[in-house]
């Protein structure tokens, strides 16, 4: 990095973290806005079929990741991150706005859901794309004694834009709009703004530079983005990747996405005190990020995440438990923000660890895909495993499937080397100081 100024390395930084922000805004409106829109897209049955319904559908986005992962990854890393990360944004804005014009189910029918889904495929593609590389991009344009802490900012923005999903939701529900009307129209306002917002972000990603990682391999670009390199070459590097994300995804997801719903559907809370509890408990898991960032910089990688293995699986059946039984918005956001904390120690890190373990010419590719396959498997599911065992009336059965998750990514942790010290990405810096620019083309 040291042919970048400070001020190119900022400016680059905060353009890839406002499109990730975006791109997260519009993928988490889905499930903010997923309990007023569900009766206009399918066929009126009890609430919780409604909400499965949704979550499956949620679901399938997830389900379209790992082939964003794969698509993108190749492309980063065959043609620049700067290039893939515009085209990511442009899927999102699609996504969007589909989801944003489509009528209603009374309207046109099973063609509602269909577009529904199609739109969430689109979304799918986009954010298993971004995942990786984001998270390559920020890694690599982080200097490597604050890269901890500049590539935390991927969640600060993932959970920005979460948090202003909520916000929207909350400024319709209390200021603008009447329940009515959101159940009616209201619920598209968000969708709109998403489409708009990723216009922005485009045009910011367009004044982004490349990060010299990529542009001074050494590696030939026939090779750069190969499945077939990633995985004989570096399948310990994969499945490493597979088991760490495990468990954090999981418990992510539980705490985030799900949470809003499990405080409605299962803990009786009202839909506004529920949006109201979410944000706040969001808004200081987004402060926590950077400080874990930082902290990973000074011990380590490996301990800040054995951290969250071990408070994880012991802390998560409590936590969940007592959260069903309580009534009351205070302690349910102190319960929320107890788990959060924990779960920080996995999100602030993930995805340097994740850059760290991979060399430049397949760096976005291992990271987005082996993640993507793991985060639909576990956290895409995580709303439609916990709604299910809820109707199967064992709603204690999901808070012990979260806990088994944690424990075997814990002992992922046990086992791996720190990233920090092993760090491929400063392997990658040091051969390109030393060798003449050839093979690539």
């Amino acid at each position: 990095m040291s042919n970048l100024r400070p001020s190119q390395r900022f400016r680059s930084i905060f353009s890839g973290s406002v499109g990730n922000l975006v791109e997260w805004y519009d993928w988490y409106a889905y499930a903010a806005f997923s309990l007023y829109f569900a009766k206009a897209f399918f066929p009126e049955h009890d609430d919780t079929a409604q909400l499965l319904n949704t979550a499956a559908i949620f679901a399938l986005g997830f389900l379209m990741r790992p082939l964003g992962g794969w698509l993108m990854g190749h492309y980063a890393d065959r043609h620049g991150r700067r290039k893939a990360l515009m085209v990511s944004v442009l899927l999102m804005c699609a996504g969007s706005l589909i989801i944003a014009v489509t009528p209603g189910y009374a309207q046109i029918g099973v063609a509602a859901p269909a577009l529904l889904v199609f739109a969430r495929m689109l979304q799918g593609l986009s954010v298993g794309g971004e995942y990786g590389t984001s998270a390559t991009y920020l890694s690599e344009m982080a200097t490597k004694e604050h890269r901890g802490f500049w590539s935390s900012f991927q969640y600060v923005t993932l959970i920005m834009g979460h948090l202003l999903a909520l916000g929207v939701l909350i400024l319709l529900q209390q200021v603008f709009l009447t329940p009515e009307q959101l159940e009616s129209w209201g619920w598209r306002i968000p969708f709109v703004i998403g489409a708009l917002a990723a216009v922005t972000a485009l045009y910011l990603r367009r004044s982004m530079v490349e990060t010299e990682s990529f542009e001074q391999s050494h590696a030939p670009r026939a090779r750069s983005g190969s499945l077939r390199t990633l995985l004989v070459e570096h399948p310990r590097a994969v499945a490493t990747v597979v088991g760490l994300t495990m468990g954090g995804t999981l418990a992510f997801y539980t705490y985030t996405t799900y949470m809003h719903k499990f405080l409605v559907n299962s803990v009786g809370m009202a839909k506004e005190s529920a949006a109201l509890v979410s944000a706040g408990s969001l808004f200081l898991y987004m402060l926590l990020q950077p400080l874990v960032g930082a902290l990973s910089d000074r011990v380590g990688r490996r301990p800040v995440l054995i951290a969250f293995g071990v408070l994880g699986t012991l802390g998560t059946v409590p936590i969940l438990s007592r959260l069903e039984v309580t009534h009351d918005p205070v302690e349910a956001f102190a319960l929320i923000m107890v788990a959060l904390v924990i779960v920080s120690f996995y999100t602030a890190i993930n995805a340097v660890v994740k850059a760290e373990l991979f060399p430049v010419e397949v760096r976005a590719l291992g990271v987005g895909l082996p993640y993507a396959l793991t985060v639909s498997l576990f956290g895409g599911t995580a709303e439609t495993v916990a709604l299910w065992f809820k109707r199967s009336g064992y709603e204690q059965g999901f808070y012990w499937y979260v806990t088994a998750c944690i424990a075997v990514s814990l002992l992922v942790y046990v086992r791996m080397r720190d990233t920090r010290a092993n760090s491929l990405i400063d392997r990658d810096a040091a051969s390109a100081a030393t060798k003449p620019r050839s093979g690539a083309s």
